[in-house]
């Protein structure tokens, strides 16, 4: 009886193990088909994904900058045509 009890229990142990397997590769599946079904609907959405948001985010900065001296640039140059102007203009200055 000892003997049928284990081969009983080495069975039930197989078909446990073999359930096991079963479910992880079930879920391995859904993981990948809710993963797939996840990224087209974000495609879909016409989101921006984190990377692309990141390199856009860079060359605003970049170009705010570049802006801020030209705009000083500008400023500079402008005084300069003044007081050029305004020495041709007032000769006895």
């Amino acid at each position: 009886m000892t003997q049928s009890s284990n081969r009983i229990l080495d069975d039930f142990a197989k078909l446990m193990t073999d359930a096991a397997g079963v479910a992880q590769g079930m879920r391995r599946e859904v993981e990948t088909a809710v993963k797939s079904q996840a990224e087209r609907f974000l495609g879909d959405m016409d989101i921006v994904k984190r990377e692309e948001f990141d390199v856009l985010r860079e060359m605003v900065i970049r170009t705010r900058e570049e802006n801020d001296g030209l705009k000083a640039r500008i400023a500079t140059l402008e005084t300069q045509i003044a007081e050029l102007q305004t020495g041709k203009t007032n000769p006895g200055a």
